[in-house]
């Protein structure tokens, strides 16, 4: 079976985790981490061209604790696209404020900045634009934002790699959000990092990763445990190293899979434009109905090959956020989600295996 995502692991990695089990430095609650961590934020801040890379136990954990080092909770209004994996959501929720949803765009499945307008009001402090699939949102959210005096937080979680305009995602608000479980393009099993030019906000969320701590037991601010662990900080140290041929293996796959789909009928293919370039951390088609998506999905199966739908139902679907605003309508999201399929195109996924699996499709 071919899967959707998988992680590019070998001895580097192995051998760094054993150095950490060697010198019996598992984790650090210093303020500025382990020497694992520090490495790791060094090549990753030194990669986004980021003043400060702070790393934290998950993507969640990074998108929470840039809330908290934003000032976001109770009373406050966040927007947000319900296309997304709950956890921009929850962490919200976990801030203490309110998430309002707001559509998407169906050509590549980001904020539709005109629902965002729409959106906006007295309460609202903040907007978390995600860069889904590796697809950079467009500019008119930062600019609405600055105008309306708005703090971005970009989830960028699925989005290391990807650029815009030159400039790294993540790096385009005042915190950027990344993510490094498993099925990322960079990986230390679970892991997060958040990326900012911002020193206050900087010294503010090592306090935030540390419950607050800055010396000792001196709790200065509302923190949790959100530190990396050293043996995870290893494996994402060595994966930075490798990040430019694994990108560029996803491209090789990604350009491929185009080609062969291209002018297949009723599939939509990601495109990238003169000013997005993708990460191709998901390749996302969307089918012309929802029966079709279906067919696809049995047929790649059949044929050994992993597909997956993100995500359906989109979060202000699902039970708990459906009780919290059962109102919400977003039409653009409820049509993706009822369409849209991810396709393999990691460092595993040979050229054979592209090859079967447009072959799939084009049969239907």
């Amino acid at each position: 079976m071919i899967p959707i995502n998988r992680p590019w692991l070998g001895e580097e990695e192995k051998l760094e985790v054993m150095r950490v089990i060697e010198e019996n430095a598992l984790t650090s609650a210093a303020s500025d981490g382990g020497r694992r961590v520090r490495d790791f934020e060094g090549a990753l801040g030194s990669y986004l061209g980021s003043k400060h890379v702070i790393a934290v136990n998950s993507g969640t954990a990074a998108l929470h604790a840039a809330l908290l080092a934003a000032g976001v909770g109770p009373g406050d209004d966040v927007l947000l696209p319900a296309f997304t994996f709950v956890a921009t959501a929850n962490a919200v929720v976990a801030s203490g404020a309110r998430p309002v949803f707001v559509d998407i765009k169906k050509s590549d499945y980001t904020i539709d900045s005109q629902d965002m307008k729409r959106k906006i009001g007295r309460r609202t402090k903040a907007v978390i634009p995600v860069h889904l699939y590796g697809h950079p949102c467009d500019a008119e959210i930062f600019e609405i934002a600055k105008k309306r005096s708005l703090a971005v937080i970009e989830d960028a979680c699925q989005s290391l790699g990807s650029t815009f305009r030159g400039r790294q995602t993540g790096t385009l608000g005042m915190m950027g959000c990344f993510s490094m479980y498993a099925s990322k393009v960079l990986t230390s099993g679970e892991g997060g990092a958040i990326a900012t030019d911002d020193d206050r906000l900087a010294g503010k969320l090592k306090m935030i990763r540390n419950h607050g701590m800055v010396h000792g037991y001196d709790t200065r601010v509302l923190g949790l445990n959100l530190r990396l662990p050293e043996m995870s900080a290893a494996i994402a140290k060595v994966q930075m190293g490798k990040l430019g041929a694994m990108l560029d293996a996803r491209r090789r796959n990604a350009e491929l899979m185009s080609r062969l789909l291209s002018g297949v009928k009723g599939v939509a293919l990601p495109a990238e434009t003169a000013d997005k370039k993708f990460n191709w951390y998901l390749y996302t088609v969307a089918f012309a109905t929802a029966k079709a998506r279906e067919a696809a999905k049995v047929a790649l199966e059949k044929a050994g090959i992993g597909s997956a739908v993100y995500y359906d139902p989109p979060v202000h679907r699902t039970p708990f956020y459906r009780k919290a605003a059962p109102k919400t309508k977003l039409p653009a999201t409820e049509w993706c989600a009822g369409r849209v399929l991810s396709l393999p195109v990691h460092p595993g996924v040979a050229q054979a295996d592209v090859e079967r699996t447009a072959a799939t499709i084009a049969a239907l």
